[in-house]
């Protein structure tokens, strides 16, 4: 493969100024949530002393984002889907300045206001990613899916190299209140970036018959189809066994015997990784089994969970959330592109508030999972059983679904027939495609 087919490809970000303005968007919120990433733990860890508790607050914003995500999608396949992006944003604006305000308090901050204010992002946050996704696709089009996850990709990894590590930083020399009000204002000047957006209406098909045959149509596809079912079989499973995250603090002051600086690192890690894979990814939008490969990335990353939880040197720790990074993004990328391109226009919000369900309630109950073991295995056996049980699930899947080691994002979308991944314009102000012929997107 010659060293230009590995460079990130930036067609969709030249053919398309709402894609530009969704990308900027998403960099600047995903860069301030990079410093509430590793402020929320550490702050709970230190309130409480409990990896348990730690999860818990996952699993309280995993509950509230799998019902905002299911309303969510019914609302983006019926609704303009920029309205919704607008209302998460602004929603995740008031749950970070909450934040900031509790962490001032002279005693001592209220656990039950940190409780609260993941139950409001994980509700209404939910809303802008599930309508972001099912509005995406319309702004690039088909033929750079991948090209435009591995963009949207990059927006995760450019925020997280950096905000974590600031992140700990910050928390060290002036507080959690100063580092949760940098997210608060990253959020707001997301939320007026989203405002330049057009109208993002869903396309004709969508919107009839009652909420639940709407909601019952999503979920029956998503399941049954021979490709997005076993896609989000597949991300259950990872998010189940392989969310080593949740442990940072309690491996690092137990295992590596470090700091908030070093746990920022450690979040800052994966990132490092991710940011490396989303550069050289512009192999992606080439590979015809991308499935094959996306299945091969899922073992690779098990692995590196497995590397982790074996450390004993923050050196060995860091490489081993490298890879761990590399191997996620290159299934974020591949993963985007088969989901969007397997499913119709008409069906996305639905389809994506499914996929983003399961994905939030997966890596709660996976966080519960590992804060519940740590006590009684240690967290660095904790993480590696955790690493080891994802290698061995994802050879099962591969095994049980040929169709997904067999899938691409292009040729064999078209074979899918009517239910399997013909797509519609997005329809804008009313009416239209997006202007760019074949053109159209994911954030969170």
């Amino acid at each position: 493969m010659r060293p230009a087919n590995l460079v990130i490809d930036l067609s969709p970000l030249r053919a398309s100024r709402d894609f530009r303005i969704l990308f900027t968007a998403r960099l600047v919120s995903l860069f301030g949530i990079g410093f509430t990433t590793v402020a929320l733990p550490l702050q709970v860890y230190g309130l409480t002393g409990s990896s348990l508790l730690v999860a818990s607050v996952s699993t309280a914003t995993g509950v509230s984002a799998m019902c905002g995500t299911l309303v969510g999608g019914l609302l983006a396949d019926r609704c303009d889907r920029r309205l919704l992006i607008i209302t998460g944003r602004a929603a995740g604006t008031l749950a970070f300045t909450l934040l900031a305000v509790n962490s001032l308090v002279p005693d001592r901050p209220s656990l039950a206001v940190i409780y609260a204010c993941a139950v409001l992002n994980g509700l209404l946050g939910t809303l802008s990613a599930v309508a972001l996704q099912a509005a995406a696709p319309g702004l690039v089009g088909r033929e750079r899916l991948a090209a435009a996850g591995a963009l949207l990709a990059l927006t995760s990894e450019l925020g997280a190299v950096a905000a974590p590590a600031l992140g700990g930083v910050v928390i060290a020399a002036w507080g959690f209140g100063v580092n949760y009000a940098v997210t608060a204002v990253a959020s707001a000047v997301t939320t007026a970036l989203v405002c330049l957006l057009p109208r993002l209406r869903p396309g004709s098909q969508a919107g009839r018959g009652s909420i639940a045959s709407a909601v019952a149509e999503g979920v029956r596809f998503a399941v049954r189809h021979r490709v997005v079912g076993p896609l989000l079989l597949l991300g259950f499973v990872q998010l189940l066994f392989a969310a080593p995250l949740v442990l940072v603090p309690e491996f690092t002051d137990r295992v590596l015997g470090g700091d908030e600086t070093l746990a920022g690192l450690l979040y800052t890690a994966p990132a490092v990784g991710a940011l490396a894979g989303s550069l050289t990814s512009g192999w992606t939008g080439r590979v015809r089994r991308a499935g094959l490969f996306l299945l091969v990335a899922s073992a690779a990353s098990g692995l590196a969970v497995l590397g982790f939880g074996l450390s004993a040197a923050p050196v060995a720790a860091l490489a081993a959330l490298v890879l761990l990074g590399l191997g996620q993004v290159v299934e974020e990328i591949l993963r985007y592109a088969l989901l969007q391109s397997h499913t119709p226009d008409a069906l996305r919000g639905r389809v994506n508030s499914v996929w983003s369900a399961q994905a939030t309630v997966g890596g709660s109950l996976g966080a519960m999972t590992l804060g519940a073991l740590a006590p009684l295995v240690g967290p660095g056996a904790a993480i590696a059983l955790g690493g080891a049980v994802t290698a061995v699930a994802v050879g099962a899947v591969a095994a049980l679904f040929p169709a997904l080691r067999r899938a691409g994002t292009a040729g064999d979308a078209e074979d899918d027939g009517p239910a399997g991944g013909a797509v519609s314009p997005v329809a804008r102000d009313g009416g239209g495609s997006s202007g760019r012929g074949t053109s159209t997107v994911h954030e969170s």
